[in-house]
């Protein structure tokens, strides 16, 4: 009984370790920094200076808001275009394409984010290839600026979650019983009715799932907005690399940093009492 509790201990150190140094001890270092605060004669002392400051000054409570609102926005458009992707893969393409639709899938992830997004801004910028051939179609008489702007920015942050929407949804879908829509059809329901009461119920935790990374990732990104949203789309993070790099305000940044944080728990935490989830079943 010895060996093997020593045994499990050592396979869990490595990961005890991990959680230990990487996660657990910075985040109460910022912790602690985001309640310090330099006094007029240079001292750090103990206040709520720094969340004070935070309601203050409405650039950053309405950048606060704006990004919860827009990743909230990018989830819910990434489940509308992920889960008929998950669906086709699952249940309407043939067994042996699967594997082939499921890498094509993953091929734009195996290349870093900034070059994704750098490829996006080649198609829409004003000299980039989506104006030239409308351009030489006749269809315009001088080039548009398609970059900078919040729309633009949506599509690159559902193009770059997209991934990890429908991956879950693959994983949840393949379990579903086609006899299921086969009898659901052969009775008579159309097909929003066997979307709403079979597949949506039976994809559920896959949603719940999916829409809590997509949301954290949206959430604390900082290169799509910055690149493809302009200097217009303000993004929380911006604010928080603001602080820490260019004012080298840490106490500051470590602030707005766990604001993020309560943020991004509070909207999980009401999504799972809405839809009914319990964390530890969507997790599995």
């Amino acid at each position: 009984m010895g060996r093997v509790r020593w045994t499990l201990f050592f396979f869990l150190s490595p990961v005890l370790l991990w959680l230990l140094l990487l996660i657990v001890l910075p985040h109460i270092d910022l912790l602690i920094k985001s309640f310090r605060i330099e006094n007029d004669a240079g001292q750090m002392i103990w206040s709520l200076g720094n969340y004070k400051t935070f309601f203050k000054e409405p650039i950053y409570w309405l950048t606060f808001v704006r990004t919860a609102g827009y990743s909230i926005l990018v989830t819910f458009l990434t489940l509308i275009v992920g889960l008929p992707v998950a669906f086709f893969i699952t249940k309407v393409a043939k067994v042996r394409y699967t594997g082939f639709l499921t890498m094509l899938l993953l091929l734009p992830f195996w290349v870093s984010e900034m070059v994704r997004v750098y490829g996006w801004m080649i198609l829409l910028r004003e000299s980039g290839v989506i104006n030239h051939f409308l351009l030489k179609a006749g269809l315009l008489h001088q080039p548009i600026e398609m970059l900078y702007n919040d729309a633009t920015m949506v599509l690159g942050l559902v193009y770059t979650s997209m991934l990890f929407m429908v991956v879950p949804l693959v994983s949840v879908l393949e379990s579903l019983d086609d006899s299921l829509i086969e009898a659901a059809y052969d009775l008579g329901g159309g097909i929003f009715s066997i979307l709403m009461k079979i597949i949506i119920p039976h994809a559920a935790p896959g949603i719940i799932s999916g829409s809590i990374v997509v949301f954290m990732l949206t959430l604390g990104n900082y290169l799509t907005p910055n690149l493809m949203g302009g200097k217009n789309s303000l993004w929380f993070t911006e604010q928080i690399y603001n602080q820490f790099i260019a004012s080298f305000n840490w106490n500051q940044g470590s602030a707005f940093g766990f604001l993020l944080l309560i943020l991004s728990s509070g909207v999980i935490w009401a999504g799972l009492k809405i839809s009914g989830q319990k964390l530890t079943k969507v997790v599995q």
